[in-house]
């Protein structure tokens, strides 16, 4: 029979899947600078036609949309948003990995925030990849929930 994972390393486990959550944002908005000085529709065209799919379909043609509106973006907003994201996530993560309160709080009230926003856009385009998203991040709002809760009620 298992037992239940120590908390230390569940905590560890998530403050990892935050931190990489934070170096994705990095990634995605050091790609966006780079798109910024070349063709960003030919760039997608290019991406689209190696893969053999067709412009017209859903992503194909969301990435096409967004490629077009790239060159007109406010880049110092992006910029900001992306980096705050990304220390946000980073925080996060080294809290949780420290055992720190403070980062059971941020990933929980982090993680909780989106949940009704995924809601609603699984309930506009359901699909497999948005419910286990959902039950992911619930997943781990929940545990961080009941962690505190836990820690809470030992200390009183």
């Amino acid at each position: 029979m298992s037992q239940a994972p120590h908390p230390a390393r569940a905590l560890r486990a998530i403050a990892l899947f935050e931190a990489f959550k934070g170096a994705v944002a990095l990634a995605a908005l050091l790609g966006v600078i780079d798109v910024m000085h070349q063709d960003a529709v030919a760039l997608a065209m290019s991406l689209i036609g190696r893969f053999g799919l067709n412009p017209e379909a859903h992503y194909p043609s969301m990435l096409l949309h967004y490629a077009n509106l790239l060159p007109h973006a406010d880049m110092r907003s992006l910029a900001l948003l992306a980096s705050a994201y990304t220390a946000l996530r980073w925080a996060e993560a080294l809290g949780l990995w420290l055992g720190q309160s403070w980062g059971e709080y941020l990933g929980a009230l982090s993680g909780g925030i989106y949940v009704p926003f995924e809601l609603q856009h699984f309930w506009h385009a359901p699909s497999l990849a948005t419910a286990v998203v959902i039950a992911l991040n619930l997943a781990i709002v929940a545990y961080l929930c009941h962690h505190l809760w836990q820690r809470h009620t030992t200390a009183a």
